[in-house]
């Protein structure tokens, strides 16, 4: 995967202008009102749905809602997107999405009459609505969906998943990460797990591997202590599953076939309570410590970094979730605690895509 640098301003205003996942943005501190809109007769045969409406999260000092519309015509024509209106229940217009913009935040599927657009508001300064309203505008036409909720999961704050300095943040929420725009049908339903997942990974000198890059041992990453992020039950977990062959220049193969089942490589799932489940993967094999039903303590060491099931180089694949299945829930925000960004100490934030943070390393017992 590409490596992504992050830069902010090393000074005391640095979060106030800290860059945002691509695809963001900034809400005004006082929006004006939005344009009234007469709908048509008989109405615009437009299906707008929002399978995990957002809760807002903070990431340097700005609060965040991320979620994604479904959109499916029950017209004979194409789907011709023209915009995307977002209201505030107070009848504010907190972002215009124009046709342009929508060429990166809006995939069209089969022959055009389904599409998801991928969207994020930033709020710096300005307070976070209730609710808001998303209108589509169509050629000559638009539609309202109905009106979504923005804190409707408890956010979490979690102890960090690995400890010590060195840890690059890698393909969070931006459109540019597959995580963000992963939707995936399972059981008949889309979904999207790893809405704001985030692959935990080392490097050194812009390379995650020192000596040879086939060697699962030379990545930076590999064999690092997973520890547990909150006191919880595990109600899921694999052990057996053979470490890949990093992949290179020549290619990659991994070292069994990729079925459903075996995606996610050594795992581990952890109920965190409030239909919400940390789920860890890409584990080395021999490494879970624990087993379906044990109770974990928060800072419990559980496994190690590897490079099993979907995974081309070491890292840990960590995300939380709706369902303890890793591909039919969906995704769901979170914050860590504590940790270390550019020298500063940054309290329960969810950290920025490609950002390098540190964690205090662990104190627990074993």
């Amino acid at each position: 995967m590409s490596i992504k640098t992050f830069a902010v301003l090393c000074c005391t205003i640095a979060s106030a202008h800290a860059a945002m996942p691509q695809g963001c943005d900034d809400i005004p501190a006082a929006p004006p009102v939005a344009q009234m809109r007469q709908p048509a007769f008989p109405p615009v045969q437009l299906e707008i749905r929002t399978p995990q409406p957002p809760t807002a999260f903070p990431i340097e000092g700005r609060n965040l809602l991320l979620y994604e519309l479904h959109l499916h015509t029950y017209a004979d024509q194409p789907l011709s997107v023209k915009g995307v209106e977002i209201i505030s229940d107070q009848g504010r217009l907190l972002a215009n999405v124009s046709e342009a913009q929508l060429k990166n935040r809006m995939r069209q599927y089969g022959s055009g009459g389904t599409a998801v657009v991928f969207l994020c508001l930033a709020f710096d300064g300005a307070a976070v609505p209730q609710a808001l309203r998303n209108r589509v505008l169509l050629a000559d036409s638009f539609a309202d969906g109905p009106l979504i909720g923005t804190h409707t999961t408890p956010l979490k704050a979690l102890g960090p998943p690995l400890s010590g300095p060195g840890w690059s943040a890698d393909n969070g929420p931006g459109l540019a990460s597959h995580h963000r725009t992963g939707v995936f049908v399972a059981g008949g339903l889309a979904y999207n797990t790893r809405r704001y997942a985030i692959d935990w990974k080392k490097y050194q000198d812009g390379q995650p591997y020192k000596g040879d890059p086939r060697d699962a041992h030379a990545h930076l990453a590999y064999g690092a202590e997973v520890l547990a992020v909150a006191d919880g039950i595990v109600v899921a977990a694999r052990n057996d599953m053979p470490d890949n062959v990093p992949r290179t220049s020549a290619g990659f193969t991994p070292a069994v076939p990729m079925t459903m089942d075996n995606l996610a490589g050594n795992f581990i799932v952890i109920d965190l309570g409030d239909g919400q489940y940390a789920q860890y993967a890409h584990l080395r094999p021999g490494s879970v410590k624990v087993m379906a039903g044990d109770r974990v303590r928060r800072g419990q060491p559980v496994a190690q970094v590897g490079i099993s099931g979907d995974a081309r180089v070491p890292h840990l694949h960590f995300q939380v979730s709706s369902s303890a299945d890793f591909l039919s829930g969906e995704g769901l925000p979170y914050v860590i605690d504590v940790f270390q960004l550019n020298g500063q100490r940054r309290s329960a934030e969810y950290p920025p895509d490609g950002a390098v943070v540190g964690f205090t390393p662990r104190t627990a017992p074993n």
